[in-house]
């Protein structure tokens, strides 16, 4: 899976980097052939905030985003998103059906 992590108007750590890149890495093993995966963080006047982007094979597509007081939090906020959104995605399909390809 292509990875991309990006920062808008902010800098942030090569831990928060290598922890989006965890991120995306977990995410890419629940979804169904993973294309790509994207991280943009950016920060608003009150709050951080992390967008996830994730883009499966068969035309499965994902977007979360997550907001907090740090860009950190933020990202677990979309993880947790994102990771809902995968789930219902493949209850649609039935289940088991990652298994079944």
């Amino acid at each position: 899976m292509q990875t991309t992590i990006t920062a808008r108007h902010c800098e942030i750590s090569e831990e928060l980097r290598a922890r989006a890149t965890e991120v995306l890495a977990r995410l890419g093993s629940v979804v169904n052939r993973p294309v790509e995966g994207t991280v943009v963080f950016d920060v608003a006047p009150t709050q951080a905030t992390a967008e996830i982007r994730l883009h499966g094979g068969r035309g499965d597509d994902f977007f979360a985003t997550g907001e907090d007081k740090d860009h950190r939090s933020a990202l677990d906020r979309a993880e947790e998103k994102i990771r809902r959104q995968v789930e219902k995605a493949s209850a649609r399909r039935g289940r088991g059906a990652k298994d079944a390809v």
